[in-house]
């Protein structure tokens, strides 16, 4: 199955069970944001076309926005216990093993920036993942990573939902 037949097939169940499409956008941010499995599922396209679908339908923004949100930010959330349990181990785990000069740099960029890093990295691509995951492996304090991560991840959402929910009302008119 390729990203399109799979974008399709997740919009199709959205607009033909409306009533769990936030808890559905939950699930696709949490793909997502969990470390790994991101590299695995094409979020990014199906989160966008989600937001075409809202913009075209009577679909409600807000309670998308706060499914995605929080699906995001328990994703960072997984991550970043998983690095903490694993600590160092962390580089030793696929697909860390094969990009050590990515975990080098999520590593300076957390240095760098602290919690701040998770807040900024969600906005990053491939960065969104691997940043909670390290930030958990590297130390970071749980409530200040908290913090950034579900502050972040609510706008993270209405960035991913909003600009197509937008555009498609404004075509509308």
């Amino acid at each position: 199955m390729d990203f399109e037949t799979i974008k399709q097939s997740v919009v199709a169940f959205i607009e033909a069970h409306r009533a769990w499409a936030p808890l559905v956008t939950g699930v696709i941010a949490f793909c997502e944001s969990l470390a790994v499995l991101s590299l695995l599922v094409p979020a990014t396209f199906i989160l966008l076309a989600i937001g075409a679908l809202i913009g075209s339908s009577d679909l409600p923004l807000w309670p998308m926005v706060i499914g995605a949100g929080i699906g995001a930010g328990l994703g960072d959330w997984v991550s970043y216990e998983v690095g903490r349990y694993f600590k160092e181990d962390v580089k030793r785990i696929w697909p860390m093993s094969r990009h050590p000069e990515m975990t080098l740099k999520a590593e300076g960029f957390i240095r760098r920036w602290g919690s701040g890093a998770v807040a900024i990295g969600r906005f990053i691509g491939p960065a969104r993942a691997v940043v909670p995951l390290v930030a958990g492996s590297f130390g970071v304090n749980r409530l200040p990573f908290q913090i950034a991560n579900w502050l972040s991840a609510f706008v993270w959402a209405f960035v991913m939902l909003a600009p197509g929910a937008g555009l498609f009302a404004w075509f509308k008119h």
